[in-house]
């Protein structure tokens, strides 16, 4: 060791000091403690995140609520009533599947692609989310637009699931069928949240679990015979499973 370093020893950076800003160094020097830093917490993060999320969502559904649209209330009610249970899919897929060819295949896979998503809302969305519905009352959403209000839960939309579902697998073998089909879709979709049974969350949840499920369908229609029924009977054994 020199007589220099005797004098002036090194000063070894220690990891702490190496995290320091610039502005924690100098109130160091001048005598002060760094202040504290709050740690980044990614659950408290993303529950923020939710929280903002949620409180958009709301917005929007009391928003919708509180637009008066005599002119438009009966037709969505009647609307989403007619969607219940697919019904208005099912139709269309009647008579599609009287034509025959690419139609009827569209048509069938239409009713798989509804079946899927149905089942996937049903046994796990709503199971593993549990949202309540809407306080409709509350929200003064108007009686005229009011149809029953489901028991199930809120998340996600089961309606706008199947109705996506059926618009985007007959929309891929039938393509001149996609764009009335998917006018259709949102139609039922935005008829959920008009009615005040839906928040338009559970609306784009429910369209994006139509997609999927309808991609699902399509892939699997894809596959030889006999991977596709090894792969059905699979499926049916987790479904059972679950009810």
């Amino acid at each position: 060791m020199t007589g220099d370093e005797r004098m002036h020893p090194i000063h070894r950076i220690s990891p702490e000091e190496k995290n320091m800003t610039e502005e924690d160094t100098t109130s160091r020097a001048l005598g002060h403690e760094p202040r504290c830093r709050p740690r980044h917490e990614p659950r408290r993060d993303l529950a923020a995140v939710l929280g903002d999320l949620r409180a958009v969502d709301g917005a929007v559904y009391a928003a919708v609520a509180a637009t008066p649209t005599p002119t438009l209330d009966a037709g969505l009610r009647r609307l989403s009533a007619a969607a219940d249970k697919s019904k208005i899919s099912f139709g269309i897929a009647a008579l599609m599947a009287v034509g025959g060819g690419r139609a009827r295949r569209a048509a069938f896979l239409g009713v798989g692609a509804v079946a899927a998503a149905s089942a996937s809302a049903n046994l796990l969305g709503k199971r593993l989310v549990r949202r309540a519905r809407p306080d409709r009352e509350a929200a003064r959403v108007s009686a005229d637009r009011h149809v029953p209000m489901p028991t199930s839960a809120s998340f996600p939309s089961g309606h706008t699931a199947s109705a996506v579902a059926f618009a985007t697998a007959v929309g891929v073998v039938v393509p001149p069928a996609a764009i009335p089909l998917g006018a259709l879709a949102c139609a039922v979709g935005y008829s959920r949240v008009h009615t005040g049974v839906h928040y338009p969350g559970d609306v784009a949840a429910g369209a994006v679990l139509g997609v999927a499920s309808a991609a699902a369908v399509l892939a699997l229609d894809a596959l030889p015979f006999t991977t596709r029924m090894r792969l059905l009977k699979r499926l049916g054994s987790a479904v059972s499973s679950l009810t």
